[in-house]
């Protein structure tokens, strides 16, 4: 089992930047990816960001330039930065972790962009 547990979210005005954090814990060995996803209120979850256990990163068109995955492996945790913010980037951010063929979530973490 891993559990996930975000942090970071809060409302910004549209430019500004926010970071959100993903505390990682429980079997963590050998995960295969960490993932950040959104969902904004009547719309599906969708993916923002990748990052592999080969450091490889990908990123939604609509985020690109803009925010960026990293992590801190001491302290197992993985990040989002998130700048240039704009109300469309209005959502619940879901941190995720591949593990072999299981597949955790957190609990989420509400972003709210004014403009």
């Amino acid at each position: 089992q891993v559990q996930l547990v975000e942090s970071g979210g809060g409302l910004v005005q549209a430019g500004g930047s926010l970071r959100l954090s993903c505390a990682a814990s429980g079997n963590i060995f050998s995960i295969n990816s960490m993932c950040w996803y959104r969902q904004a209120p009547g719309k599906r979850r969708e993916l923002v960001a990748i990052l592999t256990s080969g450091a490889s990163t990908y990123y939604a068109d609509s985020v690109k330039g803009r925010f960026t995955i990293s992590r801190d492996n001491a302290k197992n945790a993985v990040y989002l930065q998130m700048n240039s913010l704009k109300p469309e980037d209005t959502a619940v951010y879901y941190c995720n972790a591949v593990k072999d063929v299981s597949v955790y979530w957190g609990q989420g973490t509400q972003v709210t962009v004014s403009s």
